[in-house]
């Protein structure tokens, strides 16, 4: 079993940043991908970015890209989501998921409980 534990969600107005964290624990592997995803009231959680941990390769939604960085601290099995010029838009629950693939949310078999970012304009 793998824990997943976010934090650093706030409310911020626009144009404003929050970075995210993912802490990982329990039975992790160094090549463990993990993801962020989010999903807003009524809205099917959607992919935000993608790390695989073990090439290093990095994936993100369009919807973000240019504004969001992934990134990781492998020694202590963290991920970060790094979110600058944040837009009204992005406002919705961030949830950290691992030991996946891509930017599907099904593909992922661990979840955290999640970490709420609002954004007003």
């Amino acid at each position: 079993q793998v824990q997943l534990v976010e934090s650093g969600g706030g409310s911020v107005q626009a144009g404003g940043s929050l970075r995210l964290s993912c802490a990982a624990s329990g039975y992790t592997y160094s090549s463990m991908t993990m993801a962020w995803f989010r999903q807003a009231p009524g809205i099917l959680r959607e992919g935000v970015a993608v790390i695989y941990r073990g090439r290093g390769t990095i994936m993100y939604a369009d919807s973000v890209k240019g504004r969001f960085t992934i990134s990781q601290d492998s020694h202590n099995n963290t991920v970060y989501l790094q979110m600058v010029s944040l837009k009204p838009e992005d406002t919705a629950m961030y949830y950290c998921a691992a030991d996946g693939y891509g930017l599907r949310p099904y593909e992922y078999k661990y979840w955290g409980q999640g970490t709420q970012v609002t954004v007003s304009s």
